[in-house]
């Protein structure tokens, strides 16, 4: 599996964000929780998923990156280092596994793969199912 998952947003008022997409777009709240040193709001929104950081936007504006999801993070990385690209790292966060590269243009992607033991929906929201 390799997947767009979702677009990872500044939110310099993170209420509004989550009011706006939820109540002009039927967007859902399926977590809302501390990542990566914020708090981090993920939305289902139709079949798309956004993903808020509560911190207004940075050098690379308001979108901060799009999630790649894929079941192999390990392949992929070694695929994407192959090809001459530089993907940073993997990160082990104990909640799931991470690395970063840019993708042409400067288009930061995070390409991720979702932690083991994920509840029902949560693995409904990742393509699990």
């Amino acid at each position: 599996m390799r997947s767009l998952h979702h677009a990872h947003l500044m939110a310099s008022d993170l209420d509004a964000s989550v009011a706006f997409y939820r109540d002009h777009f039927g967007g859902e709240v399926v977590a809302d929780l501390e990542f990566a040193g914020a708090r981090n709001v993920f939305m289902r929104v139709g079949t798309g998923a956004v993903h808020f950081y509560d911190q207004p936007p940075n050098r690379r504006g308001p979108v901060n990156h799009l999630g790649m999801c894929v079941d192999d993070l390990d392949a992929c990385v070694a695929e994407l280092a192959a090809a001459g690209h530089r993907p940073r790292p993997i990160v082990d966060t104990g909640g799931g596994r991470y690395s970063m590269v840019e993708a042409p243009d400067g288009l930061l992607l995070e390409v991720f793969e979702p932690p083991p033991g994920l509840d029902d929906r949560l693995q409904a929201y990742f393509g699990l199912d």
